[in-house]
């Protein structure tokens, strides 16, 4: 009886233990704001009308900083390009707002030190809708399904912005789905922020082939036609930077990094290219001749355009590598002389370069 009790107390303690685990990481929550925002703290704000593609509530996550700076940062979580993927849900995209709070708190959001961001105000943008932030619409199939990230964002911002006041200095980045909404809705956020006179656009971890991307944009996510009319080619993102360049030249400076056989990337890539998820070495080959690709048509076609690619997380067989970076290990060197945060800010200071182009090579 004595062992059966002790092994009852060992399993509680335990089962706290998750709990605590899961409460500060997948289940962390922060407070509505209510009045005035506290500077330093994490807050949710809610939206009115604002959903996740299940129809479940979605809201923005805000912290005021002490500059007069800010960071518009667009989380990722998949996505969907046809009714049936649409359907699909959670096999491809986040669906609801579950374990995104935690997020926030990491990699350039962090309060480390190290972090020169960390006394920025940050206008977090989750991913729920599964339309890279882009959608206004509704798909009615076999189910309903919210592609309402453009609505969701907008109303956002527009209800943030009274606690931001008037930036100098705007950041717009993302990770992964996330990186693809920044190439899309850069320029609408500096639209929105007219007093920064210094802007830095940096896609993390974004680089699908797809030659339906406009056809997608235009009828499964009902985008907005100065959104999906950039959508030209295979790559939304090169021609989504590139319309960017076009229209905004030198005062917006373009950062695009990646790791150089991103194993989640060609994972998708090869459901795009088969109609199956996998990863494999070949996959791996092709994904670093798709990002070779990508690489010199960034070159071409925006010259000052700062890259950096890197690898981390290698796998031993295939080389695989890494998906995304600034929600985690974004001031980890990765073998170069600065780590991708120091990077991007030095690009914020008036210093664009370029990192690990040697590994597309490899």
């Amino acid at each position: 009886m004595k062992v059966l009790i002790i092994i009852a107390i060992v399993i509680a303690v335990m089962a706290l233990g998750v709990f605590a685990l899961l409460k500060a990481t997948f289940l962390k929550s922060f407070p509505a704001l209510k009045g005035e925002p506290e500077v330093g703290k994490w807050y949710e704000i809610t939206v009115d009308g604002a959903k996740s593609s299940d129809g479940s509530e979605w809201h923005g996550i805000f912290r005021k900083g002490t500059e007069n700076k800010a960071v518009v940062y667009f989380f990722g979580g998949g996505v969907s390009i046809t009714p049936e993927t649409s359907e699909g849900g959670n096999k491809f995209y986040a669906t609801n707002m579950t374990g995104q709070d935690f997020v926030a708190q990491g990699g350039i959001g962090s309060d480390a030190e190290e972090n020169p961001f960390r006394n920025w105000s940050f206008i977090v943008i989750p991913y729920a809708t599964g339309d890279f932030h882009a959608g206004t619409g509704v798909y009615e199939g076999n189910k309903t399904v919210y592609h309402t990230g453009y609505s969701n964002y907008s109303a956002y911002v527009e209800q943030v912005k009274q606690y931001v006041g008037e930036p100098d200095t705007l950041l717009v980045t993302g990770f992964s789905a996330g990186g693809f909404a920044t190439s899309l809705l850069a320029d609408d956020v500096i639209g929105r922020f007219p007093s920064a006179d210094n802007v830095t656009v940096c896609v993390d971890s974004s680089l699908l082939l797809y030659d339906g991307w406009h056809d997608t944009a235009v009828n499964l996510w009902k985008a907005l036609a100065e959104i999906s009319d950039r959508l030209t080619t295979n790559n939304l993102v090169l021609d989504s930077l590139t319309a960017l360049h076009e229209k905004r030249g030198d005062s917006v400076k373009i950062l695009f990094d990646c790791s150089y056989r991103d194993d989640t990337l060609m994972q998708y890539q090869s459901y795009i290219n088969s109609g199956k998820i996998d990863k494999t070495k070949e996959l791996g080959d092709n994904f670093q001749k798709d990002l070779t690709e990508m690489v010199k048509g960034l070159q071409e076609n925006i010259p000052d355009a700062g890259i950096y690619i890197w690898s981390f997380g290698e796998d031993a067989n295939t080389h695989n590598t890494q998906h995304t970076i600034i929600s985690a290990n974004v001031f980890d060197k990765l073998g170069n002389d600065r780590s991708v945060g120091e990077w991007i800010y030095d690009a914020v200071n008036g210093t664009v370069r370029s990192y690990g182009l040697g590994l597309l090579n490899k």
